[in-house]
C-alpha cells in the first residue's frame, strides 16, 4: 500500500512528491480545514473555554478526497509548516480522519522539516513523531482567546461607532503604538537651533580644506538658541587661533549581522526593495515552498520563513565556510564560525531564514525566478553567506580643534578591509564622514570661512511598515507570522493609511484606539500583550496550563465588557449643517470606509451624504467637490461627489500637484 502525505499547499506537494516518489501519495489539505465557526463565537467560556470545531465552508471536498484516500495507505504522514499553525492543522487532520470507533492499524505520524530539500526531506521521513499535544493547546489557546477578543469587541465597536469596524488583541496595540506616535507628531512644537562649521586648511603646507563643526564652549557641551547668540559666537571665532588640540586614531571593527528572521526580514526587504511585509511574505512562501529550476524539478530555495531563531544548522554553517574560502578568499574566513544569540522567547528547534544550498547563486537560478523572486532571494543569499565572514574593518579617526575657549570637532573613516560587506550593504562599504589631511597635534591651522545653519528639531518619524515590525518584535507583541496580517487589517479596516512609505493613523483609528484603551486599559497595554505572548509559549512548552491562560484573561475582561456596554455612548459629532429633507442637525459619523454625514434623525430620516475634501472636481462642466473614498482593497481615492453622472477618479486632490490617474487600481463603482 502507498503511504499518504498530506501538506498544506499544492506548490508544496508537488515538490516533495517528486521527491519522495512513487511510493507516496502527497496531497493539499489547502491550508486549514477545521476551525472555530465564523457567524458565531464557537467557544463556551462557561465550560472551560471548551471550542467547537467545524468544517470550514468549502473544505468537505477535501476531506472527502482524504478520506478516499486513505482506503489505499495504512501510514499517514502529517507534513504541515514547523510550527503552531502547522502542529494544528496537523491535529484537526488526525482528529477528523481517524476512525475512533474502529481499532485501525493506520498510524498518524507527525513529520517536520524546515527546509524542503531531498536531504532535509528524507531525514525527517526517518525519525517521525507524534502529533505535539503542548504545541496544539498553545495554537488553541491562542485562536480562543482572539476570538473572544475579537467576537465581544468588534460588536461592541459595530453598536457604538459604526458596522463593519474590528478590534483585536495584538491588532489594537499595534494601532495604540501607531496613535501614541501620531499624537507626538501633532504636539510637538519645533526649537530652534544653530549650528557653526568651519572650513579650515593646514596653516603650513598642502591645500587639503576640511570642515569641523563647533562642539564645546569651556569645555560644556554648546547649544546654540537663536541667531543673535549664534552672531556672537562667530564674531569670537573671527578673532581666535585654531589648532590641532587631539588627535584619535583607532581600528574600528564593523561585525557582520545575524541571518534573517522573519522581522527582520520584513524590516530589508521593506527598505531595500519597498516590499510591503504582506508582499515579502507571499514572496517568501513561494521560495520556501519550491520553484521549478528545470531538469532539477521544484526545489525549496530557502529554510520556513516564519521564525525567530538565529540559529543555523552545523551542516549549513560548513558549506557555507567552504563556500566563502573558495570564492571569496581565507581572508574572509573567521578563525571559527560565528555564532549568533537568539531573544529568550525564539523557537530553539526552528532554524534562521537561510538558503537550502549557498551555491545556488541568485544570478545562477536568476532564469527561473520571477523579478521579485530574484530580489528577495538575493537579499536572504546574500545575508546568510555575509553571516559567516569576517567583520569589516575601518580606519577610524577623530580631531579636536581649539579655538580660545571654543572646541570643534571633525571625524572620518576609511574602510580598509571590506569583509562581510564585500557582499552585503555594499553601499554601507563607502568612505564615512570628512576625508582628513594627516594632522598632528599642536599644528596650526588656517580659517578659511565660518558657515552658520538654521536648524529646528524635528518630531519622531511615523512609522514604516519595517519600523512597525521592529517595533513590535522588541517589545514581544505578536508572533513572526502574525506581523504582515496585523497591518494588512489596520489598513483594511482604514485605520491606519499608507503615505510616501509611512502608516498614518486617520481619525477613525485614533477613535478606535481611544475607546478600546479607555474602556479596556488592561488588554490593549504593551506589557499585558507581551506577557500574554509569554504565557502561551510557556503553553507550548508544556509549563503552563492553556485553560489556566484563558480563565486569568477572562476574568477581569468580562467585567470591562459589563462597564463598557453600560457606559458607551454612540459616537456622534454636531455640526452645524442642516438636513436638506427634514431639517434637523446633521452630524459626523464614521463607518468602516471613513466618516460621512448624516441626519440626526436617524432612522427616521437615512438621509447621508460623504464629507467633500473643499476641491472642486476637475472635470468641465461638473459642479461637484472631490470626495475622498477607499475601494474594496482599502486603497485611498479621490471621486466625484456627482456619481455616477461624474466618473472622474485620482489618486491625488489636483491641488497636491500630482500627476492624475483616471484608473487607480480600479476603485470599484460600489464605493462611489
Amino acid at each position: 500500500m502507498k503511504k499518504l502525505v498530506i501538506v498544506e499547499s499544492p506548490t508544496k506537494a508537488r515538490t516533495i512528491g517528486r521527491i519522495l516518489g512513487k511510493d507516496f501519495v502527497v496531497y493539499s489539505s489547502m491550508g486549514h480545514v477545521i476551525d472555530l465557526p465564523r457567524r458565531k463565537i464557537g467557544v463556551d467560556v462557561d465550560n472551560d473555554f471548551a471550542p467547537t470545531y467545524s468544517i470550514i465552508p468549502g473544505k468537505k471536498k477535501v476531506l472527502s478526497q482524504l478520506k478516499k484516500e486513505l482506503k489505499n495507505s495504512d501510514i499517514i504522514y502529517l507534513a504541515t509548516d514547523p510550527d503552531r499553525e502547522g502542529e494544528a492543522i496537523s491535529w484537526h487532520l488526525k482528529e477528523y480522519l481517524q476512525n475512533k470507533k474502529k481499532k485501525e492499524s493506520r498510524e498518524f505520524l507527525r513529520v517536520v522539516f524546515h527546509e524542503i530539500t531531498p536531504q532535509a526531506i528524507k531525514d525527517s521521513f526517518l525519525h517521525p513523531r507524534t502529533v505535539d499535544q503542548s504545541k496544539v493547546n498553545a495554537q488553541q489557546a491562542r485562536r480562543i482567546l482572539d476570538r473572544i477578543v475579537g467576537y465581544v469587541l468588534s460588536p461592541l465597536l459595530w453598536k457604538k461607532v459604526a458596522k463593519g469596524l474590528s478590534a483585536g488583541r495584538v491588532q489594537s496595540v499595534a494601532l495604540k503604538l501607531i496613535v501614541i506616535r501620531e499624537r507626538q507628531i501633532l504636539s510637538f512644537n519645533p526649537e530652534e537651533y544653530w549650528k557653526i562649521e568651519a572650513e579650515l586648511k593646514r596653516r603650513e603646507q598642502g591645500l587639503e580644506v576640511f570642515k569641523a563643526e563647533l562642539s564645546k564652549c569651556d569645555g560644556e557641551k554648546i547649544k546654540i538658541e537663536d541667531q543673535k547668540n549664534a552672531e556672537n559666537i562667530l564674531t569670537e571665532l573671527k578673532e581666535q587661533e585654531y589648532n590641532v588640540a587631539s588627535v584619535k586614531k583607532r581600528e574600528k571593527k564593523r561585525n557582520p549581522y545575524p541571518p534573517f528572521i522573519t522581522s527582520t526580514l520584513q524590516q530589508d526587504a521593506f527598505n531595500k526593495l519597498k516590499f510591503t511585509a504582506r508582499k515579502t511574505m507571499l514572496i517568501a512562501q513561494q521560495l520556501y515552498e519550491g520553484i521549478e529550476l528545470g531538469e532539477e524539478g521544484p526545489i525549496g530555495l530557502i529554510t520556513y520563513m516564519r521564525t525567530d531563531s538565529v540559529k543555523i544548522a552545523a551542516t549549513a554553517v560548513g558549506n557555507l565556510r567552504e563556500f566563502i574560502g573558495k570564492e571569496y578568499g581565507k581572508q574572509y574566513l573567521p578563525a571559527k564560525p560565528n555564532s549568533y544569540k537568539s531573544k529568550r522567547s525564539a523557537q530553539e528547534a526552528h532554524e534562521a531564514i537561510r538558503t537550502t544550498s549557498v551555491v545556488r547563486t541568485p544570478d545562477q537560478i536568476k532564469e527561473y525566478l520571477s523579478e521579485d523572486q530574484y530580489k528577495l532571494y538575493e537579499l536572504i543569499w546574500q545575508r546568510t553567506v555575509a553571516s559567516q565572514m569576517k567583520p569589516a574593518i575601518y580606519s577610524a579617526v577623530s580631531i579636536e580643534i581649539g579655538a580660545g575657549r571654543y572646541t570643534l570637532v571633525t571625524s572620518g573613516s576609511v574602510l580598509i578591509f571590506d569583509g562581510f560587506l564585500k557582499i552585503y550593504n555594499r553601499e554601507e562599504g563607502q568612505e564615512k564622514g570628512t576625508i582628513l589631511p594627516d594632522l598632528k597635534k599642536g599644528e596650526g591651522l588656517d580659517l578659511l570661512e565660518l558657515i552658520p545653519s538654521q536648524h529646528f528639531t524635528r518630531p519622531p518619524a511615523r512609522y514604516s511598515e519595517a519600523s512597525l515590525v521592529k517595533a513590535l518584535e522588541e517589545k514581544g507583541i505578536g508572533r513572526p507570522s502574525t506581523y504582515a496580517p496585523i497591518i494588512h487589517t489596520l489598513i483594511l479596516r482604514n485605520y491606519v493609511r499608507r503615505e510616501k512609505g509611512y502608516l498614518v493613523c486617520t481619525e477613525l483609528g485614533m477613535k478606535i484606539s481611544d475607546i478600546l484603551v479607555e474602556y479596556f486599559p488592561k488588554i490593549i497595554n504593551i506589557t499585558f500583550t507581551a506577557t500574554m505572548e509569554t504565557e502561551l509559549d510557556k503553553v507550548e512548552e508544556g509549563e503552563l496550563e492553556w485553560v489556566t491562560v484563558l480563565r486569568d484573561f477572562y476574568v477581569p475582561f468580562k467585567k470591562r465588557l459589563a462597564f463598557a456596554q453600560e457606559n458607551l455612548k454612540k459616537e456622534v459629532i454636531e455640526t452645524d449643517e442642516v438636513c436638506e429633507q427634514c431639517g434637523r442637525p446633521m452630524v459626523i459619523k464614521w463607518s468602516r470606509r471613513g466618516k460621512f454625514l448624516s441626519c440626526s434623525g436617524f432612522p427616521e430620516c437615512r438621509n447621508a451624504k460623504s464629507i467633500s475634501s473643499g476641491v472642486k472636481c476637475p472635470n468641465e462642466g461638473c459642479e461637484g467637490e472631490l470626495i475622498q473614498r477607499r475601494s474594496k482593497r482599502g486603497m485611498r481615492f479621490y471621486g466625484c461627489s456627482k456619481y455616477p453622472e461624474c466618473r472622474y477618479v485620482s489618486r491625488y486632490l489636483p491641488k497636491e500637484g500630482k500627476e492624475q490617474d483616471d484608473n487607480p487600481e480600479n476603485p470599484e463603482s460600489s464605493n462611489q
